[in-house]
């Protein structure tokens, strides 16, 4: 484990964002990092592919949503 150093105002909306997604600020950033880390190395799958794909590694069966 280690340290990141971050401006002020990136660790502002790091609180935010947290408190929303009902994560720690460590956790929501190191879901950031992740989620970029991700985008990155796969600069054609839009972030809604990135996750769905992040789901079935990890066995999640997410609902689908049935068009009305």
């Amino acid at each position: 484990m280690g340290i990141v150093k971050i401006g002020n105002d990136l660790h502002e909306e790091l609180r935010k964002s947290s408190s929303v997604m009902c994560r720690s600020i460590n956790a929501q950033a190191e879901f950031w990092m992740k989620v970029g880390m991700l985008a990155e190395a796969n600069p054609t799958l839009p972030y809604t592919e990135i996750m769905a794909q992040q789901l079935r590694n990890a066995n999640v069966e997410a609902p689908k949503i049935e068009a009305a």
